[in-house]
């Protein structure tokens, strides 16, 4: 079976790898284009592009492969395409090609979080459950017939960071799951109930402004959700800190109100209902670290109010 892969971001490596390593035919590989990164803007190739080009696959980068990329596609005669995060729209054209059509890896449990930040939404969103949908890919945006899901219950601090790591390999074992069915004849589709479908947007960076009058399970979970991009920040001295971790704890007060900032009590924010303990933060030009161990060398005024609204 010939197969190209689709994907861009780390999240997707897992799934090229994993097909390599099953003895898959992986004859070409589309990813988008090398973008400026880093300070210095630097132009960087993506994830998937240099593990593909670690095996020698053959590597295409179209601006917009419905446009691009159509003929290159045509070319390699796939049997099967498999996506991962590939961060471009598919047209007809494009999905008539395979003979076997297009399977994609999708980071949630469908219907539910259609979009390109599934994992950041379903943290947001406080879901009790987190997990990787194998469909088959139609015109739209995550509209296809599902296949096979794996879920499993959502870890109450993990970031969207940590959760990508931890549903990229879950995504890689379900796909090669998901290949061997199709191979034995015994894949299933199953059509997407309408009703129960959510679509999330992008992520921007101004998500990352907190809503101190939330409750404060909410906060928590927004904070958990925009690391590590575009993170939730609020004023300090040396100008915008990060939180990157927190967790629901005893408080009262105005909501975005400084209850505590010591060493030994952490960093305690008022909500509009109880309060959050920051447990890890970072400083502009600094690395992330506990809450705990920046206060033992930098003041923070209690009763300060970080609420910008």
């Amino acid at each position: 079976m010939r197969i190209v892969f689709m994907g861009t971001p780390e999240f997707a490596v897992p799934s090229l790898q994993a097909l390599l390593e099953a003895g898959y035919e992986v004859v070409g590989v589309f990813t988008q284009p090398d973008r400026p990164r880093g300070r210095g803007k630097k132009m960087m190739p993506s994830p998937v592009k240099n593990a593909a080009a670690a095996r020698g696959i053959p590597v295409f980068q179209p601006e917009k492969i419905r446009r691009d990329g159509v003929e290159d596609l045509r070319s390699l005669q796939p049997d099967l395409c498999v996506t991962a995060a590939f961060g471009q729209i598919l047209s007809q054209e494009i999905l008539d090609i395979p003979k076997l059509g297009t399977i994609n890896v999708h980071a949630s449990l469908l219907p539910r979080h259609r979009g390109s930040a599934p994992i950041a939404w379903s943290i947001w969103q406080g879901d009790d459950e987190i997990g990787v949908t194998t469909m088959m890919t139609a015109r739209g945006i995550d509209n296809g017939d599902m296949l096979l899901r794996s879920a499993m219950p959502r870890p109450k601090d993990r970031t969207c960071g940590e959760m990508t790591e931890v549903l990229s390999e879950e995504g890689a074992r379900l796909l090669i799951r998901t290949l061997r069915e199709l191979e034995a004849g015994t894949l299933r589709r199953i059509p997407q109930d309408e009703s129960q479908m959510t679509y999330d947007p992008m992520l921007t960076k101004d998500m990352g402004m907190v809503d101190w009058k939330k409750a404060a399970d909410e906060v928590v979970w927004q904070i958990l959700a925009l690391n590590p991009w575009p993170a939730c920040s609020v004023p300090c001295a040396e100008g915008r800190m990060k939180l990157l971790k927190a967790q629901p704890c005893e408080g009262r007060g105005t909501p975005g109100e400084i209850l505590a900032a010591d060493a030994r009590d952490g960093l305690i924010i008022a909500c509009g209902e109880g309060a959050i303990c920051v447990t890890l933060l970072q400083v502009p030009g600094g690395k992330p670290m506990s809450a705990r161990d920046y206060l033992r060398g930098h003041a923070m005024e209690v009763g300060q109010c970080l609420d910008e609204s």
